[in-house]
């Protein structure tokens, strides 16, 4: 039987599809993200420093996106997409439990370089399928939905992870989350079928896949897609990066115990951050057919707006003010998500959307999961040694690192501007160039 279609035929729905691989993209950042959670008692175990750390939650996860996320976005666009993600899922869910059972931080590390060369074979080949479940049109609107993950996710690893650590202590919850993968592998495996590569498309993929030099020669010469990489790189670093180091500025500058920064950043993201994916997919729908600037429109807008609360969070010296501002800083992180998505898939053509989504799932994460970490540690680090109460420094660095917020914005205006005349660019004419390039020697 060659997949899971003959024997649950109603289950194979688009929406259907589209709810099991917002539930792996829930595993996805829950398994990711739980670590942030876990960061003060694993630094307490280990007696490691704020870079270390860094090392830890951030760079050792990027590793995957240098040695394996390209490369596995390469191959999706290649192989079968639902049985490539089953078998994703199950080796990071696997890794994570492993991360349970070690005894030293060399241990620890090894095993994180493992969940995030598993979990890099996930988001590629999921945003890739969905853009053959839904039409053009629609994709802005399904991308905010399957975005409700991120939400989902970092709900998980707030708020349960900070209970179940402590009540049973850390390796239990990495335990618990690597468990909890293995199920929904399954049902993914009998239940999901694979589709045809740009069956929606107004043209449907008659081209061989791309390698990655057509695919860096695709973007360059594609000045809104090139600005919306951008975008989603500071984005990412302002939102995703900051909020790794969210729950340690509390601890430290408001004294809150985990399981009280849990309950807090888990409302926020499981109620905050559902309510406002579910209000872009509502825009976006609203939005389908008119003028697709308002994707990128909306993005900026937002974000430039958020950026003011963004810094005041970390400013104010009141908890109960600091948790207001957060209230409005980090449900919008979730906000881009989907449009973004959105815009790259609906700017390549269907054999080259699982190898950009991968790229622009490296540079986003490069900026969350090396920069952000290790820059900001390390810069905590060198100012605590410069005031009087070293236990603020990290509060100074992330107010600082906040107004990365208007440079993002500002890409994804410039984005906007060149939108309209890329997409109405035939997809063809940048591969023939590239082509036509390799030929002469360009």
């Amino acid at each position: 039987m060659k997949d899971g279609m003959r024997w649950f035929p109603v289950l194979n729905s688009r929406w259907y599809v589209l709810l099991i691989l917002t539930l792996v993209y829930t595993l996805n950042i829950a398994d990711r993200f739980v670590l942030s959670t876990l960061i003060e008692p694993i630094k307490s175990e280990f007696a490691l420093t704020d870079a270390e750390v860094g090392l830890l939650t951030g760079a050792v996860l990027a590793v995957f996106y240098v040695t394996a996320g390209i490369p596995l976005g390469f191959l999706a666009d290649r192989i079968n997409r639902k049985r490539m993600i089953v078998v994703s899922l199950t080796a990071w869910s696997l890794l994570t439990a492993l991360c349970g059972a070690t005894r030293s931080f060399m241990e620890l590390l090894l095993a994180r370089i493992g969940v995030g060369i598993g979990e890099a074979g996930g988001t590629p080949p999921s945003q890739s399928l969905l853009a053959d479940r839904f039409h053009p049109r629609e994709r802005a609107m399904a991308m905010s939905l399957f975005a409700i993950g991120a939400a989902a996710g970092a709900a998980l690893g707030s708020s349960l992870g900070g209970y179940l650590n402590d009540a049973y202590g850390w390796r239990f919850v990495l335990i618990a989350f690597g468990a909890m993968g293995l199920p929904v592998a399954l049902i993914l495996a009998l239940s999901v079928s694979e589709p045809l590569r740009g069956e929606l498309d107004a043209s449907p993929a008659s081209q061989e896949p791309a390698n990655l030099r057509e695919a860096l020669r695709f973007i360059a010469r594609r000045p809104s897609l090139l600005h919306t990489l951008a975008g989603v790189t500071i984005i990412t670093f302002w939102g995703w990066g900051l909020m790794w180091w969210t729950p340690s500025f509390l601890a430290r500058s408001h004294a809150m115990t985990l399981s009280e920064i849990g309950e807090h950043l888990g409302l926020m993201h499981a109620l905050g951050g559902t309510a406002v994916t579910l209000g872009t997919a509502w825009a976006m729908h609203r939005m389908a057919g008119k003028d697709p600037r308002y994707q990128a429109w909306f993005v900026g807008g937002t974000t430039l707006l958020a950026t003011a609360p963004s810094m005041l969070a970390y400013w104010v010296s009141s908890e109960a003010a600091a948790i207001a501002l957060l209230w409005l800083f980090i449900p919008v992180t979730y906000l881009y998500i989907g449009p973004t998505l959105a815009l790259a898939q609906n700017l390549v053509p269907a054999t080259m959307r699982a190898l950009i989504s991968a790229v622009l799932v490296f540079v986003a994460n490069v900026a969350n999961l090396v920069v952000a970490p290790l820059l900001i540690g390390f810069l905590s680090d060198v100012l605590s040694t410069r005031i009087a109460d070293p236990a603020q420094s990290l509060r100074y660095v992330l107010m600082a690192c906040s107004l990365t917020g208007l440079w993002a914005s500002a890409h994804y205006f410039a984005a906007a501007r060149r939108l309209a005349h890329d997409l109405a660019r035939p997809v063809d004419d940048q591969r023939s160039a590239t082509q036509a390039a390799a030929v002469t020697g360009a």
